[in-house]
């Protein structure tokens, strides 16, 4: 590939990607009357960014321009009412098959963060430790699995309602992520629906068929 080539590259594909921007913007205006029809437009130029920012990374010293479109995105995406932001970056987080390597803060008693022994147990724990690192991985749209980084054991729930570490990935092991109001995630059984993840005052697991979402035992913060 010629220099000048290389150098026109980033030009085209920051062209490509505005382009593409306004012209969601555009379909948002015209679809605002039906729900979903702007987030759907602003999701085709994530997918778009994303083929943009692969074809960058192929062409050596063009890691920099991959940077700067996705910063690009950032507040383009800031521009869009909180709603369809959330929907798009879950979308989005979906799509990519992202995982995110985080800790699960629960702000109850001294607060306490969720941590998978080797053992198989599941505690909460003030302080942040190897055993709270937790890998989440999407399974499905707005379904996820915990997976303790150092035990290698997957987050799970029982039939009722308590939480165990599992060496093997089973229905078990998915949960529902859920949104609130608050900014914090609550953890939805997917195989036992309306059972939570939830920690007592005292950092213990509380078992799922007795905590719901209106309860501060199940809110939790996800950190870096």
């Amino acid at each position: 590939m010629s220099a000048t080539s290389t150098r026109s590259l980033p030009h085209r594909c920051f062209l490509l990607f505005l382009s593409l921007y306004r012209e969601s913007r555009r379909q948002e205006a015209a679809f605002g009357a039906r729900p979903g029809m702007g987030s759907v437009a602003a999701l085709q130029t994530v997918l778009v960014l994303v083929l943009v920012t692969g074809l960058a990374g192929c062409v050596p010293g063009l890691n920099g321009t991959a940077d700067r479109l996705e910063a690009l995105y950032s507040r383009s995406l800031a521009r869009i009412p909180g709603e369809k932001q959330e929907e798009i970056r879950r979308d989005s987080d979906y799509l990519l098959g992202i995982k995110r390597l985080r800790r699960l803060y629960c702000n109850v008693g001294i607060g306490f963060h969720i941590q998978v022994l080797p053992d198989g147990r599941i505690t909460g724990v003030h302080n942040e430790n190897r055993h709270s690192l937790l890998q989440i991985s999407p399974v499905e749209r707005g379904v996820v699995t915990l997976l303790g980084v150092r035990s290698g054991l997957f987050v799970a729930m029982s039939r009722r309602g308590k939480l165990y570490g599992s060496l093997h990935y089973n229905n078990e092991c998915k949960f529902r992520e859920k949104l609130l109001a608050n900014n914090y995630n609550a953890y939805e059984s997917v195989v036992y629906p309306r059972m939570y993840i939830g920690l007592s005052k005292n950092g213990k697991t509380k078992r799922g068929n007795r905590v719901s979402p209106a309860m501060t035992v199940t809110h939790f913060l996800p950190r870096i």
